[in-house]
């Protein structure tokens, strides 16, 4: 009997992070290109600030951006995250223009990102073609941004904040040479 051999699985895609310079560079683009289609600048400053995986950002809703005016917040964890001015001038001009897309029915309204099928979210894959068609790597814009994050802040709070698991924060902190040594010591809970 002879022997089933497999080709080897072939990876397209990078996975090591973005140099934080690119990285910077790419969110400045999809912050101030305006010929750059509104969705995917949103996304992109969703997946290159806060390291938010496209599966996560596709099952957002209208009611997770909080707006009151004066400050704009989206909900990806506990306590919701506020929009620095230019990303949330994007998601307010977003969510006006998403009501005018052809496929938004009354029953995907609900969707911050609606499919094309009534009531369902877009498919994370659509979105990730429209954020490389932007030039936005958005597992490479990811894997750079958390680790930024948590180089910046304790890696539980982040974890906290943007919806990741503690161990896993802990885990990018580690693989990103961060220490804990940083930290001030003793109960912050006051």
């Amino acid at each position: 009997m002879s022997r089933l051999t497999l080709p080897p699985q072939v990876i397209n895609q990078d996975q090591a992070p973005l140099h934080q310079h690119r990285r910077l560079a790419i969110l400045r683009r999809a912050l101030n290109d305006d010929s750059l289609p509104l969705r995917a600048r949103v996304a992109a400053a969703l997946v290159l600030l806060y390291a938010q995986p496209v599966t996560s950002i596709v099952r957002l809703t209208v009611d997770d951006v909080l707006d009151d005016g004066a400050t704009v917040a989206v909900r990806l964890g506990d306590p919701p995250s506020p929009l620095p001015e230019p990303v949330a001038d994007l998601m307010r001009a977003y969510i006006q223009s998403r009501q005018h897309l052809p496929y938004v029915s009354s029953r995907s309204s609900q969707w911050l990102f609606p499919g094309r099928q009534p009531g369902q979210p877009m498919n994370p894959v659509s979105l990730q073609v429209h954020l490389r068609e932007i030039g936005v790597p958005p597992q490479r814009g990811r894997t750079s941004a958390i680790r930024q994050l948590v180089l910046q802040a304790p890696a539980p709070v982040i974890a906290k904040a943007l919806g990741y698991h503690d161990k896993t924060a802990t885990r990018l902190l580690t693989e990103a040479g961060g220490t804990w040594s940083r930290y001030a010591p003793g109960d912050h809970s006051r």
